[in-house]
């Protein structure tokens, strides 16, 4: 009884210390032997996955809490990247597995998939009917819009600008045609800032709405003047057909201000998993790399609503410790958007002798 409970608080401590590095990255089983070593117990790496193992399903009903959160939500970013989960499927060549983000108002969930698909998307959106979806030109998300009629794509201009950019650097005698829209975008950033600076319905929000539809228009007319340019090049003009095709979901920012230009937001979230990639190179099981995406789910919807990941988790595993090793039948005292004030606070606070973070977004 002794050595379980030892091992109970020894893996307890090491998920805690996992997540105070969430925002670089999610270590592996072997370099979380120091903190439970540094707890006065010497584990093997075998011993210490079984015991993460064991203790992954009370994060099921946090997950299946975040996704419904997510679902009733009306904007969300989307982005994935490659994941290696170094197992062996009869139907699959090769390790190469794709972790998603998605990123609503109160929600940052990661999906491990052996699919780059629509298939994930519609999984992920189940039963989303309308709603905003920030997302690169990728075509699984284009496939997604084309079901869903009342969901709407509004493509990243990052992505645009970075075509410009591209044409500079690989066609000099272009460059400083393809420099000029470059700062075309730019100025789009810029009036788009001062839009959303002032109160709506405000007459100078009303101004500076107008200024911002006229540099949009303008660039529009300027795009298919360029077109019919004889004169240009093959490369300049392929990247000002993409943007011919993809207008309609670059401007969505126009008419809705609170869709942001970009999809900065996904990219960012999905970076700590590149990070992490390129430090342990992906999964070793397909459960460990639930696991994980799991756990970025979890910590990262925390760090969102800039709540202390010590505290949360704390008090989270004390609760499933007083249910029996379940997890408790009440999820709202520890889902950030179902709790009050004072909850928040609490959860908000760093435990004595620990050192706190401020960098977050705060959705309350």
């Amino acid at each position: 009884m002794r050595v379980r409970s030892a091992m109970r608080s020894s893996i307890t401590a090491s998920l805690r210390s996992a997540s105070k590095r969430v925002s670089r990255q999610l270590w592996p089983s072997s370099s979380r032997n120091k903190p439970v070593a540094d707890h006065g117990l010497n584990l093997s790496a075998g011993t210490l996955a079984g015991g993460l193992q064991a203790l992954a399903p009370l994060f099921a009903p946090l997950e299946q809490a975040l996704v419904a959160k997510l679902r009733s939500e009306a904007h969300w970013h989307a982005d994935e990247t490659r994941w290696a989960v170094y197992v062996e499927l009869a139907d699959k060549v090769g390790h190469r597995w794709y972790l998603w983000v998605f990123h609503s108002p109160s929600v940052v969930h990661y999906v491990l998939d052996e699919s780059r698909s629509a298939e994930v998307i519609e999984g992920e959106l189940a039963g989303v009917d309308s709603g905003f979806l920030s997302c690169d030109r990728y075509s699984a998300y284009k496939k997604f819009a084309r079901l869903h009629p009342g969901v709407v794509l509004a493509f990243c201009w990052a992505h645009q600008r970075r075509d410009f950019l591209a044409l500079a650097n690989d066609y000099p005698a272009v460059s400083p045609w393809a420099m000029g829209w470059v700062d075309a975008i730019a100025e789009l950033y810029r009036l788009n800032s001062l839009r959303l600076q002032v109160p709506a319905g405000s007459a100078e929000r009303a101004a500076r709405q107008a200024a911002l539809q006229q540099a949009v228009h303008r660039m529009a007319s300027q795009r298919e003047a360029a077109l019919t340019d004889p004169t240009l090049a093959e490369p300049a003009a392929k990247v000002l057909q993409s943007m011919t095709v993809h207008w309609p979901g670059l401007t969505v920012f126009v008419d809705h201000p609170w869709v942001p230009m970009d999809n900065n937001v996904a990219e960012r979230a999905a970076r700590l998993a590149v990070v992490g990639r390129k430090n342990f190179y992906g999964s070793g099981a397909a459960w460990s790399g639930q696991l994980a995406a799991t756990m970025y789910s979890l910590l990262m919807t925390v760090k969102l609503w800039r709540l202390n990941a010590r505290t949360w988790l704390s008090a989270y595993l004390q609760a499933c410790a007083d249910n029996g090793n379940r997890a408790p039948q009440d999820l709202n005292p520890f889902l950030p958007w179902a709790m009050d004030a004072a909850r928040l606070a609490a959860m908000r606070a760093c435990p004595l002798g620990a050192r706190t973070r401020t960098e977050g977004i705060d959705s309350s």
